[in-house]
């Protein structure tokens, strides 16, 4: 049962007319539409930006999950804010959080009380969007979140198997906030405030807008740079890639000077570059927000929020990804460059967790969306603000990053120290490519002995994705030795101290550049290893990713070589089979098919000697 007692209704956003009122407002500034239930938590994007709006002085609310398929009262309810609409889908796309990668509908949404599923629509942002344009055509909307952040551009969506025009297009709204929003909003709010016009709003950073008529001669500060149009992608998958190359390189940048500009029929997606990531002050400001880190009090008789309850006693120390895997959103939303918390604002967090409830002394996740890239930048900076490489660890780990692990050591042993805990854990999952290089920097070796001795759950979560250099090299993945190698450290570890932990990899069927026979190598090699897969996923095309690039056009747009890919349902699961080669349904078919493939070898190392093909006599002939 969630208690609340510590709070009073208003340390919540209102988000109710009755909510509103009792704090004495009579307009509000802002109001929120959110895919996902209300949890004022800093895990959750929603909460952040409401928190960060309130911030500026404004008066802020919030609608979760509002139903659209009634009378549209929850959209009517606030009436319509001073300033502006803000909509996001919520914490994941709407899609991927509806359909699994065969495209069959879940059931259940983690995201919603009790993970009951049918609380919000498919294509959430467009379709919220659409309906306040409608009731309030006069009142500006942005959009912002992983869902509209993605799907920017012409992009791929894999539910419909049509390649999509900029998510300004269908769901016209007025302004588009990408990336995570902070910055952004601040100078949204600040011009707004001053009595700038809305629709004047056209040179602010990590922005787009769609326009008939666009100055291009605005800011001498930005290149314009224009893409192939959304005519010109339909026609010609070789032009989509292309665009992909140049929108992940200027992306990635510390410091971009590029505005993209596409041609969508008569009108123009105009994406400003981002802006350069948040500093440790800005984001330690973000984390001293006044969240309650608990669900609206409106749930308290309803069952626990699955995402919440995962989260609840868990800390994250920065964010951002420099890995960009292929099939990855992580970097394309957060950007790659790493911003990190403070020591300081990090303790504080742990401090307010240990004063929950319900808790019970141990902090289950020290993370980030790669656990163990806290600090980590570039020892000469000015070299990274030259670079477009998109990912930091591929095809090797750059020259110029530290990968020290040290502050990440001593944030792990300062949670340790604090009376009230009584362990804390890594639950995210780690890069080993990140430590397994310098082994021999006793900084380096010191972190691989505190994280595996003191901070794994019983259960280490690791992504090696696949045991193919073909298709590794494709994910932007390490190679599998590595691997063998970082297990090696691991069962040693535990050797030395007497612990019983498992190592839990997960790994991608039907990836681009991944055929039959690399799944049934990786059942050999997975095997050779004891483990029987669970942390397992058919790869599911998302926008923005280069996968995603891949599987819609064959062609890598870095190469330009053409990719082989799994596409059909078939296809798909005749991969996926290899996972699961143990299992007696799959045995024959697996059989079958590597004889035919004339690899007797991989099913003697899976099946051994039981595997022989059983000659049938021939009856003899009579005489």
């Amino acid at each position: 049962m969630l208690t609340t007692d510590r709070y009073n209704l208003t340390d919540w956003l209102p988000t109710t007319k009755k909510e509103v009122t009792s704090r004495g407002w009579e307009e509000l500034d802002v109001i929120l539409f959110s895919g996902d239930a209300y949890v004022d938590h800093p895990s959750f994007g929603p909460a952040v930006i409401g928190r960060i709006l309130e911030s500026f002085g404004l008066k802020v609310a919030i609608v979760p999950q509002p139903n659209w398929q009634d009378d549209l009262r929850d959209f009517k309810k606030l009436g319509k804010p001073r300033l502006f609409f803000g909509v996001t889908s919520g914490c994941m796309d709407s899609m991927v959080n509806h359909y699994t990668a065969n495209k069959r509908l879940r059931s259940n949404d983690a995201y919603t009380p009790g993970g009951k599923a049918g609380f919000r629509p498919d294509y959430a942002t467009r379709v919220y969007s659409n309906i306040l344009k409608k009731l309030f055509p006069d009142t500006p909307v942005i959009i912002g979140g992983v869902e509209a952040s993605l799907r920017r551009f012409t992009h791929y969506d894999y539910w419909s198997d049509q390649l999509k025009p900029s998510i300004l297009k269908d769901s016209k709204a007025d302004l588009l906030v990408y990336g995570m929003g902070e910055k952004a909003l601040k100078e949204i709010v600040k011009l707004l405030e001053k009595g700038v016009p809305f629709d004047s709003l056209k040179n602010i950073n990590q922005t787009a807008f769609l326009t008939k008529n666009f100055d291009t001669e605005s800011i001498d500060t930005w290149q314009n740079y224009n893409l192939f149009s959304h005519d010109e992608c339909l026609k010609d998958k070789i032009k989509y890639a292309r665009n992909f190359k140049v929108i992940e390189e200027e992306s990635n940048r510390y410091q971009s000077n590029k505005r993209l500009i596409q041609k969508v029929g008569s009108d123009s997606i105009i994406v400003n570059p981002p802006f350069e990531p948040l500093s440790e002050q800005e984001l330690d400001a973000v984390y001293a927000l006044p969240f309650t880190r608990l669900p609206h009090p409106k749930y308290a008789k309803k069952d626990p929020i699955p995402a919440y309850e995962m989260i609840r006693h868990s800390i994250t120390l920065h964010r951002g990804c420099f890995g960009a895997c292929s099939f990855c959103t992580i970097s394309a939303h957060q950007g790659k460059f790493i911003s990190s918390r403070s020591e300081k604002s990090i303790l504080k967090e742990v401090d307010q967790v240990t004063q929950m409830h319900d808790f019970k002394g141990y902090i289950s996740d020290l993370g980030g969306p790669s656990a163990n890239m806290y600090k980590m930048q570039g020892a000469d900076l000015e070299q990274c603000k030259k670079c477009k490489r998109a990912s930091c660890l591929h095809p090797n780990v750059c020259k110029n990053l530290n990968t020290n692990p040290k502050p990440l050591t001593e944030i792990y042993r300062k949670v340790d120290k604090k009376e009230s805990i009584k362990k804390s854990f890594v639950g995210s999952g780690i890069r080993y490519d990140l430590f397994m290089h310098k082994l021999d920097d006793p900084d380096y070796s010191d972190y691989a002995n505190e994280l595996i001795k003191h901070h794994v759950s019983g259960r280490l979560k690791v992504a090696p994705e696949h045991t193919s250099d073909e298709v590794v090299k494709i994910m932007r993945k390490p190679e599998f030795n590595l691997f063998h190698e970082f297990k090696n450290l691991f069962d040693r570890i535990n050797r030395k101290y007497n612990l019983n932990q498992q190592l839990i990899p997960y790994f991608i069927s039907s990836h681009p550049g991944c055929k039959n026979i690399h799944m049934a190598e990786l059942a050999v090699e997975t095997k050779i290893m004891n483990f029987k897969l669970e942390q397992i996923q058919d790869f599911t095309p998302t926008p923005m990713t280069l996968a995603t690039v891949m599987y819609y056009s064959g062609i890598n747009p870095y190469t330009m070589k053409k990719v082989p890919v799994a596409r059909s349902k078939n296809e798909k699961l005749g991969q996926r089979k290899f996972f699961f080669w143990y299992k007696n349904e799959y045995r024959n078919e697996i059989m079958s098919e590597l004889r035919k493939s004339n690899r007797d070898d991989l099913i003697q190392k899976l099946f051994g000697n039981t595997a022989k093909s059983k000659k049938k006599k021939r009856p003899k002939k009579k005489r």
